[in-house]
């Protein structure tokens, strides 16, 4: 599970896509890749922040990519795109991607989304790093990971118990039969004692 690219876009009805915030790891691209890959990812952003209704989410693949957008609209005609690999969870993507509108929203003014350049939000590049792990961005994920945890132990302590509980079966019978083979040596002493009284 990775995520490529994470993108702030300003999408307003029926016009072109600005990116105001991105960040993204393509360290698993080759140098030579890189260039290609990132203009590839710009493209995709823009391309499905335009073709998305404010309002709406939605999930795009393409080859082993899958793109989640979220267009917010409303005032600030905001979208986020988090661009994964096809493993990637999609509650976690929409997570993510509600997370970083309502950050980007509350630290950057309105009246800056006109000049790109000029927005400064590092804020993106530690989501990027943080939710790598999509556990991290979808706290039911995660507790439903933790309960997993449980379930594995309890079955752990549910064999173990059996185990043991067929080792005290084992035992009993065990102790059964030498409780019978007891009786059967002390009758059998008896027998031979009774006939061998010394004088």
């Amino acid at each position: 599970m990775k995520i490529f690219s994470l993108a702030v876009v300003l999408a307003p009805p029926n016009k072109p896509c600005t990116i105001l915030s991105s960040a993204s790891d393509l360290s698993s691209f080759s140098f030579y890749q890189r260039g290609s890959v990132a203009e590839f990812m710009s493209f995709f952003t823009k391309t499905i922040s335009e073709r998305t209704p404010q309002g709406q989410r939605q999930s795009v693949q393409e080859n082993s990519y899958t793109a989640h957008v979220y267009n917010r609209g409303g005032a600030e005609q905001l979208a986020a795109v988090i661009i994964t690999d096809q493993e990637y969870p999609v509650r976690p993507a929409f997570s993510l991607l509600t997370k970083l509108l309502d950050d980007f929203i509350a630290k950057v003014p309105q009246t800056s989304y006109n000049t790109p350049a000029a927005i400064s939000f590092p804020e993106i590049n530690s989501y990027l790093q943080k939710y790598q792990d999509p556990r991290q961005a979808d706290a039911i994920m995660k507790v439903q990971q933790e309960l997993d945890e449980t379930k594995i132990i309890l079955h752990k302590t549910i064999e173990s118990v059996l185990q043991r509980g067929e080792k005290i079966n084992d035992l009993v019978d065990r102790s059964t039969a030498l409780s019978a083979q007891s009786k059967m040596f002390y009758k059998t002493a008896k027998k031979q004692n009774s006939c061998c009284v010394i004088m």
